[in-house]
């Protein structure tokens, strides 16, 4: 797809977390903090995953492309955001597409990466005699192959709509990010089916993926209901709790920050949501996989040991 610019501008200007000097500091130092333990942490569990072949297992192998989402998606704005906070806040029109195409992207096919995610714990508990026929190398490669090919057709639909649309009065986004609906607000074109694009794929994707989970989880709180021991009980809902806890933050902060976003009066708020949807999340997930889940806390301790010993 060509980024072609029907419009007369060229670059945008992003207002920012905040407009007020003295903050610019502070804030830069935390999500640079931020920024080293999310890279730091999903390149570790990647390596780890990786290295360890007690970890080559399905749910590893997803955990192991969800943290690689994560570091992507976190990579696309975060260094320009911090490179904001000491310089101006001005991006091209051509950067501006990239980075939404990529952000896009990266969002939508870790929506199907959960997905994939909570249909192999459905098999682990619901179906164990038949899990490692059900969940082969060929079909843990294709529900990630399947995953990557939605998030790339969902960033198409989203960027060549935004590719259609002229800008040619304000250049000034309201916002720290490069999303599509800040940028509609920016138009001077109709953007009736820019934004019907957007609602339906953004309806679609996140439809789709919540009902999956959501039947998956009925399914496997039927058959841990179904468990006569407490011990069992409590050891099956523990293989799951991790991965409810990342839904329920992916999900539930992604929901908040564009529902604040759809408001023009409400920009503010979607602003500072967008934070935690955008650099919180991605760091809390390696925490909730690392310090929950005694496999790789075993792998971690054996990794050091190989390493300093």
């Amino acid at each position: 797809m060509t980024l072609r610019n029907s419009s007369s501008v060229t670059e945008f200007i992003l207002v920012g977390l905040s407009e007020q000097p003295e903050l610019q500091l502070p804030l830069f130092l935390l999500f640079l903090g931020i920024y080293a333990f999310t890279v730091v942490g999903n390149l570790g569990l990647i390596t780890l995953i990786g290295i360890n072949p007690s970890l080559h297992t399905p749910m590893y192998f997803f955990l192991f492309n969800l943290s690689f989402i994560d570091l992507c998606y976190s990579c696309v704005f975060t260094p320009k955001m911090l490179n904001d906070f000491v310089s101006g806040s001005i991006i091209s029109y051509v950067g501006c597409m990239t980075q939404l195409f990529f952000f896009c992207f990266f969002v939508n096919s870790e929506c199907y990466v959960l997905v994939s995610m909570a249909y192999d714990r459905y098999m682990a508990i619901c179906n164990p005699l038949l899990y490692m026929v059900s969940m082969s190398p060929r079909v843990c490669f294709l529900l990630m192959f399947g995953s990557y090919v939605v998030g790339f057709a969902g960033a198409m639909a989203h960027t060549g709509s935004m590719l259609r649309l002229s800008f040619c009065d304000s250049n000034v986004i309201d916002h720290y990010l490069r999303e599509v609906l800040p940028l509609l607000q920016l138009s001077c074109t109709s953007t009736h089916i820019s934004e019907l694009v957007f609602f339906t794929v953004v309806g679609v994707i996140i439809m789709l993926s919540s009902l999956s989970i959501v039947i998956s989880y009925a399914l496997i709180l039927s058959s841990i209901l179904r468990i006569p021991s407490a011990e069992g009980r409590s050891k099956a809902f523990s293989t799951c709790s991790s991965h409810i806890i990342a839904v329920a933050l992916f999900f539930g902060s992604g929901a908040f920050t564009y529902l604040t976003t759809s408001f023009p009066s409400s920009m503010n708020h979607g602003r500072f949501a967008s934070v935690f949807y955008i650099n919180v999340v991605p760091m809390l997930d390696r925490l909730i996989y690392s310090l929950r889940n005694k496999d790789v806390k075993l792998a971690l301790g054996k990794t050091l040991k190989r390493v300093l010993f």
